[in-house]
């Protein structure tokens, strides 16, 4: 079976749920996961620029679970389950997965200095594009927390983002030390004069 690209039935500024609710494509929901969406993007673009093979598995793992995240931010909670109580989606988000970010983010700062200042966003293409991915992580952490204001959200998804954009800091602090990229600095007292 074959799907087409275009169904035409967005033409209208609407889109479809989980579920099949319609509602406005500028809605909090819908900006929630488009925004995860976008984070999952930067993350492959980031990841275009990595050769450990380690970070490469944790990474496709996260595009993975972000896809499990952007489907159940595009469900409304109350059709999480179907009538008859079986589980509509196949999979969500759980401490399992939160618990991994944090071993992993564990592991990695091992291998670190500890932080002492503010680090400025940079360190090569690779680490670069992880600060930048971490911001987008945390657009899309605000916007989960500003849907659950109006509509009830399971905590787990937040969660999830929210470790997932520490991960994300720390990894593009490893990925500078891996490649002898050096760190640079937000020190006050370092204040640049003109």
């Amino acid at each position: 079976m074959t799907f087409k690209v275009y169904t035409k039935t967005g033409d209208k500024g609407e889109t479809g749920l989980y579920g099949g609710t319609r509602i406005s494509k500028a809605s909090s929901r819908v900006e929630s996961y488009g925004n995860i969406d976008e984070l999952n993007a930067f993350i492959g673009v980031a990841k275009s620029y990595v050769t450990d093979s380690r970070v490469l598995e944790q990474l496709k793992k996260i595009q993975f679970d972000l896809f499990t995240v952007g489907s159940e931010a595009a469900t409304p909670i109350d059709k999480l389950f179907l009538a008859n109580g079986k589980a509509r989606l196949p999979l969500v988000i759980s401490e399992k997965e939160i618990e991994e970010l944090e071993n992993w983010i564990d592991a990695f700062e091992e291998e670190l200095e500890p932080l002492q200042y503010f680090i400025l966003p940079g360190g090569g293409k690779a680490a670069t594009h992880f600060h930048v991915a971490r911001t987008v992580c945390r657009r899309a952490e605000r916007s989960m927390v500003f849907l659950n204001e109006s509509e009830e959200v399971r905590p787990e998804l937040i969660k999830y983002l929210n470790r997932l954009s520490d991960y994300l800091f720390v990894l593009s602090r490893y990925i500078s030390k891996i490649e002898n990229e050096p760190e640079e600095y937000w020190n006050p007292n370092d204040r640049i004069s003109k």
